[in-house]
């Protein structure tokens, strides 16, 4: 997590080994990002990702994420649509 102005901190990368996932580590991880953001009096906790990352979009709209917008971009040789989100802390 990196902190983009004073309120705002940003989510940066979150990513769980592929034999670890489906054990809800990464709702456990995103949890804990939303706990250290509010401890640091951040007022908006925001993250970029893909569409097609559909079970981790899952885990952030759970704890209340926002979509914000979309932008088609391309990446790894495919065509994808990115995704901004925020979370009002």
């Amino acid at each position: 997590m990196i902190r983009k102005s004073a309120r705002v901190a940003q989510l940066r990368l979150l990513h769980v080994e592929p034999a670890a996932r489906g054990q809800g580590l990464g709702a456990r991880l995103v949890d804990e990002c939303i706990r250290f953001a509010r401890d640091k009096n951040c007022k908006t906790l925001m993250l970029w990702t893909n569409d097609v990352l559909r079970a981790v979009r899952h885990v952030y709209e759970g704890r209340g994420f926002v979509l914000q917008k979309q932008q088609r971009h391309r990446a790894f040789g495919k065509a994808l649509l990115g995704q901004y989100w925020a979370l009002a802390l």
